[in-house]
This record gives C-alpha cells, sequence and structure tokens, in this order.
C-alpha cells in the first residue's frame, strides 16, 4: 500500500502544495496514493498523538510512505532517524521528494538503520552523562563560581 504523508504546523497553512506535489511525482511515476494521511499538528507533540504514530504502527513489509521532506516528518534529527529506524523494522520504505530518498531493504538503507540506531544510542548515553553531570558537586561547584566571579553572562 501507497500512503502520501502531509503535515502543517497551523491552521494558516494549507496542504495544498505538499498534496499537489506528492501527487505530481506519483503520477510522473506510475504509482496510485492508496491512501492519503493529512493533519495540522505541530511536530512537537508526541508521535503517539500524531496520525503519524498511528500510520507507522500499521505500515507492513512492502509499504511505502512518501512525505515531501523529511521534516514533515519530525522535528529534530533524533525523532526523524527514530520514525525512520521503525520504518525500517517494518520492512516498508519511506521517500522523501525534496531530498530524493528512498529507504527500504536495500544494503544502503539497512547502513543508514544501523546509523541510526546508533546516533540514538550516543544521543541515550550523552543524555544519561550530563543528568548525571549536571546533579554532581563539581558542576553545582563550578556553576556557583561562575555567578560568583561574573562568568553567568553571555557573549
Amino acid at each position: 500500500m501507497i500512503y502520501g504523508y502531509i503535515r502543517v504546523s497551523t491552521e494558516q497553512q494549507n496542504t495544498i502544495n505538499q498534496k499537489h506535489e506528492i501527487s505530481t511525482f506519483a503520477n510522473k511515476s506510475g504509482l496510485k496514493i492508496d491512501k492519503w494521511v493529512d493533519e495540522t499538528i505541530s511536530s512537537r507533540k508526541p508521535l503517539k498523538e500524531r496520525k503519524l504514530g498511528n500510520l507507522i504502527k500499521k505500515l507492513k513489509k512492502e509499504d511505502i510512505l512518501i512525505a515531501s521532506e523529511l521534516s514533515r516528518l519530525g522535528r529534530n534529527l533524533m525523532e526523524v532517524m527514530g520514525i525512520l529506524q521503525k520504518c525500517l523494522e517494518n520492512e516498508c520504505q519511506v521517500w522523501t521528494l525534496k531530498e530524493n530518498y528512498r529507504l527500504g531493504a536495500d544494503i544502503r538503507s539497512k547502513v543508514l538503520a544501523f546509523a541510526f540506531s546508533l546516533a540514538n544510542e550516543a544521543a541515550r548515553r550523552c543524555s544519561r552523562y550530563f543528568q548525571e553531570y549536571s546533579h554532581s558537586t563539581v558542576c553545582r561547584t563550578n556553576l556557583k563560581n561562575r555567578f560568583r566571579y561574573g562568568e553567568h553572562t553571555v557573549g
């Protein structure tokens, strides 16, 4: 099944351009969009609160998710990588038009999935390290000294 995914952040934006772009691509490529998923929601909302989250759960092997650009999937690199990793685990494909990505079952996509999982692991470890450090006596002492000696200004 082929899904066209469209997202805008506010009611003032519209989905017409994204839908037109995906439709034009599909027609030129001889594809038929079986189902459109469009939503007006900020990508700051958790994935589980977005239609995209439900769609990703439904995607099966050989399904294709087409979006106008990668930024429509998520706000930041880590979120987008997590979404792409889930799709690759489901053995479906993610195509983006602006970046011309075709992520699927090929070796390049598997290497990217590996890189995504490494990046996610690194981010988790860095976050854990930062949390541990920020609660440490050394960190609190350093912050107190910076404020005491006027080093807290930005510039």
